[in-house]
């Protein structure tokens, strides 16, 4: 199995495109930062997320996506929140109340810096990008950002991990160690927001590059990265006082293969703990929960189980995420603009 899988994952990458380049996240909800650099800055503190990803456990060489996120804002400030609005103890902090005093923060910048190494068998990409966005009032109750994320992107290919059972191919590949290549890579995206919804549009790897190990003597591993698109959506709903329901939606497209969907929905109790699930349409269900600790951190865990034809191989996925915040003065205990 493992020689099989690496045969076909160094030939994937001789077509214009067989699948995804980019990685999944399951918990994309909880840091849609990871997706649109639109986000950036969107909150009071400087917001830090790490993630790792384990998919298709129990299949050999199957991928594993590790990733850092950090993003804050400039010059941002809230009318409706001070450095004394702590919530009284027992009260839900993200109340009638709450939503009902929403307003708009005033034109701001943001910063952020994301880092992702993605690894499927003897193909590696890593990531590193710095992302700025803007966000500006559009009403008193919702807002327009608009981001961008300028980097690097290596794609590595350890050629000793080859072995083909076709003995025609080059004995080169044996004896490369590892090839690599670097290129520009840019990601863009908006984000309308409010008290109630979210809509969000995003890019990633925009400019289109060729990945080409010629130079290196394997001059049948050639391909080319493409642009990943994927628009969000989400509505936040008051079950009572004390629970918030958010369904959303996530689309992804990536030439030539089809649209893919994703149905999700997350059920908060106040600021502290939250359980949700979704669907991936042809590929899996999921589930996930987790907490906050304070305005401190936050604990979020995922599996996915696969309803495809992986299932005979894989005992499904799994996807832990950890959050803190830095400079957080406003006593929230979990973000105000992404639920």
């Amino acid at each position: 199995m493992k020689k099989w899988f690496a045969y076909l994952a160094v030939h994937l990458m001789g077509l214009p495109v067989a699948a995804q380049q980019k990685a999944h996240y399951t918990q994309y909800i909880l840091n849609q930062y990871i997706v649109n650099p639109a986000l950036t800055g969107i909150e009071n503190y400087v917001d830090v997320k790490a993630s790792h990803r384990l998919q298709w456990v129990g299949l050999l060489d199957a991928p594993v996506t590790t990733y850092l996120t950090v993003h804050g804002p400039i010059g941002k400030g809230d009318t409706k929140t001070t450095a004394t609005s702590f919530q009284p103890s027992g009260i839900n902090p993200r109340g009638s109340k709450y939503w009902e005093e929403y307003t708009v923060s005033s034109p701001h910048h943001g910063w952020g810096l994301q880092i992702i190494n993605d690894r499927t068998g003897p193909l590696n990409n890593f990531s590193a990008m710095g992302t700025y966005a803007y966000h500006m009032g559009l009403s008193p109750r919702m807002n327009l950002a608009a981001g961008i994320g300028i980097g690097i992107s290596n794609i590595s290919l350890n050629a000793d991990k080859l072995q083909f059972y076709n003995s025609s191919v080059d004995p080169a590949v044996f004896t490369n160690g590892l090839l690599n290549r670097t290129r520009l890579d840019i990601n863009a995206g908006l984000y309308l927001y409010s008290s109630d919804f979210f809509v969000g549009i995003s890019a990633l790897q925009v400019a289109p590059s060729k990945i080409d190990f010629s130079n290196n003597v394997i001059k049948q591993i050639e391909g080319k990265s493409v642009p990943h698109f994927f628009a969000t959506a989400g509505y936040r709903m008051l079950l009572g006082e004390n629970f918030n329901l958010i369904p959303s939606v996530m689309l992804k497209y990536v030439q030539p293969v089809p649209m893919q969907v994703e149905l999700n929905a997350k059920l908060q109790y106040q600021d502290l703990i939250w359980v949700g699930g979704g669907y991936r349409h042809k590929d899996g269900a999921t589930a996930l929960a987790g907490f906050n600790v304070g305005n401190l951190f936050q604990v979020g865990y995922s599996y996915d189980y696969i309803t495809s034809r992986l299932n005979t191989f894989t005992r499904g996925t799994h996807e832990i995420m950890i959050g803190f915040t830095i400079g957080n003065k406003y006593g929230d205990t979990c973000p105000r603009n992404v639920w």
